[in-house]
């Protein structure tokens, strides 16, 4: 019985997801972003299609880190067309609530590093966070504003699934405009080292409407549990970070495919994925994504998503 509630967290928003896919995808007020000409698109599925590739175990999916934010402003509109027309399956974007109870796409607490602004994003209210313009990798002020939730979800409408990171604690606000937009199947929320009755009784009434993926540390205390856990009562997909790859579970991975657990990784940083990341693609990328995929993951959330369509195209991985 635990088993088929656990099937019913249907939300990949760590609760991403689909439905109506035939709306044309919205643009929105958004504000000066003027997109840059690009080459003509290489995308080839929509967030229907996406979302039957995460339930049903084919492809390799890719996730945009703060969606494109190498060539735009992380958590920016323009990050989010990017890594569409790129021809990523998922973005993450990162949500923040400020003094009005508003949701906003902001990594930081503060708003010092990535805009115009100085202070906590809880001490501000939406209309004066909107006066703000959003600082490039550079640091450097930009033309473009901090989108709200709902701003970005019309964006992404139809198009990719979504992992909107930061949000389990803000939930309560997140699923009004999730029903408003429509986009509830387009999404995934996770939760780190969360154990399941923890989760239930965080998302309350809401967890049969949303797809949620576990976090689990490996190596940290209580993890075999967890671990275990989720091998038991399996969830449509889980997410692994692990400093070393001597930790005997890293060589279990495989086990959740056996289960139809997608498996996820990030390429990000060496410490999430022991050394296999993102960097040392550019030179290694058989040692990097090649060795990721051999061990069992099938969803790597990069900070190079161009690189990495590439080199799992190459490899007949991904459409």
């Amino acid at each position: 019985m635990l088993k088929i509630i656990m099937r019913k967290i249907t939300l990949v928003v760590c609760i991403t997801t689909v439905l109506v896919f035939s709306c044309k995808r919205e643009r929105g007020n958004i504000g000066t972003e003027l997109a840059p000409k690009q080459e003509k698109s290489i995308k080839t599925q929509d967030a229907r299609s996406i979302l039957k590739d995460y339930l049903n175990d084919t492809n390799v999916l890719v996730i945009a880190h703060r969606a494109d934010w190498r060539n735009a402003c992380e958590n920016s509109i323009l990050a989010i067309e990017n890594a569409i027309e790129m021809g990523v399956d998922m973005i993450e974007i990162d949500l923040k609530k400020t003094s009005d109870n508003e949701l906003i796409l902001m990594h930081d607490h503060t708003l010092d590093r990535t805009t115009t602004g100085k202070g906590y994003v809880k001490d501000h209210t939406l209309a004066e966070i909107k006066e703000l313009y959003l600082k490039d990798g550079a640091g450097h002020k930009t033309l473009f504003k901090v989108p709200t939730l709902k701003e970005a979800l019309l964006v992404a409408k139809g198009e990719v699934l979504i992992n909107l990171d930061q949000s389990f604690e803000y939930f309560a606000y997140v699923l009004p405009i999730l029903k408003e937009t429509n986009t509830t199947d387009q999404i995934i929320i996770k939760g780190y080292n969360k154990p399941l009755d923890k989760v239930k009784e965080k998302l309350g009434v809401y967890i049969d409407s949303v797809q949620y993926m576990p976090i689990i540390k490996l190596g940290k205390k209580g993890y075999k549990e967890l671990f275990n856990e989720v091998l038991e009562y399996p969830f449509e997909g889980v997410e692994f970070t692990f400093t070393s790859d001597t930790i005997p579970e890293v060589a279990r991975l495989h086990e959740f495919e056996q289960n139809g657990t997608r498996v996820w990784v990030n390429a990000l940083w060496p410490e999430h994925n022991a050394g296999h990341h993102d960097d040392r693609a550019l030179k290694e990328p058989d040692s990097a994504y090649g060795w990721l995929i051999s061990k069992g993951v099938n969803m790597i959330q990069t900070d190079r998503p161009q690189l990495l369509l590439q080199y799992l195209r190459d490899k007949g991985l991904h459409n």
